[in-house]
């Protein structure tokens, strides 16, 4: 009885979480970004500022869900990151990974998928918060390399979406591309999440029989001077990628077999 009670309380609490943060997002598009755009500023001050908001905003919802015994959460190498330039990139095996990202990076850039651009829900911190779309591959690269060489922060998910739990990685080059054309910060960060839930084959309401938790590992930097001697770039870029798609199948394998 216990058991079931508690199931159902955290399917009320999924929904309640999911619809707070709907109408958080709401509500930094039409009242609080407006309010924030009079305070003077460059615009990428203004810029930095949104992403503050942005961050604070996630960070709320992460710990709302914590406190109301949907999920947990566990952090290794937290001080590795928050640095200018640097680009980090990701697994993605749930819904909230972002989120749980920038609940962690009070100044970071991500790349987001063009259709959220039309989201009443994600607009307002998206625009705002000067979030780069993907609607144009050539753009979306270009405009990464400019973040990152002005000193931003990027998060990319190299497989482009959500993981499916059992297949092998496939990544896209362009992380390799804007890490090598903006000689960014290469840092790696392995997320994970037990039980599986929220993934690209799950629905929201589509609850595990327990709360969830979830591991982010900072790993150390990859070391790109080896590859910046490759010629032609294309080669370089491949050979990146492959050794991205290596390093983080690693580390599932690794994870799969110590069970976590």
């Amino acid at each position: 009885m216990c058991k079931r009670l508690n199931y159902f309380w955290r399917l009320f609490a999924t929904g309640f979480s999911f619809t707070v943060f709907g109408v958080g997002g709401f509500f930094l598009w039409v009242v609080f970004f407006p309010l924030l755009a009079l305070i003077p500023g460059t615009p990428q001050q203004k810029e930095r500022r949104a992403q503050y908001c942005v961050h604070c905003n996630f960070y709320f919802f992460i710990e709302l869900m914590r406190r109301l015994g949907i999920m947990d959460y566990h952090i290794d190498g937290l001080d590795k990151l928050n640095r200018p330039g640097q680009l980090i990139i990701a697994n993605h095996p749930t819904l909230i990974d972002i989120v749980f990202l920038i609940s962690r990076l009070p100044q970071a850039c991500c790349i987001v998928k063009d259709s959220l651009w039309h989201n009443p829900f994600m607009r307002g911190p998206i625009v705002n918060a000067g979030y780069i779309s993907n609607g144009d591959s050539e753009k979306m690269i270009q405009a990464c390399v400019e973040c990152l060489q002005a000193g931003g922060i990027v998060i990319i998910f190299p497989e482009g979406t959500r993981s499916e739990e059992g297949r092998p990685y496939k990544f896209q080059r362009g992380a390799a591309r804007i890490a090598l054309q903006a000689n960014a910060v290469l840092t790696p960060v392995t997320l994970r999440c037990h039980p599986p839930t929220l993934s690209k084959q799950d629905r929201w309401y589509q609850i595990p029989a327990q709360k969830f938790h979830l591991g982010m590992s900072v790993g150390n930097d990859i070391v790109l001077d080896n590859f910046r001697s490759i010629t032609p770039d294309s080669v370089a870029v491949r050979r990146l990628t492959r050794q991205l798609q290596d390093y983080f199948t690693q580390q599932r394998e690794l994870h799969e077999h110590i069970g976590t």
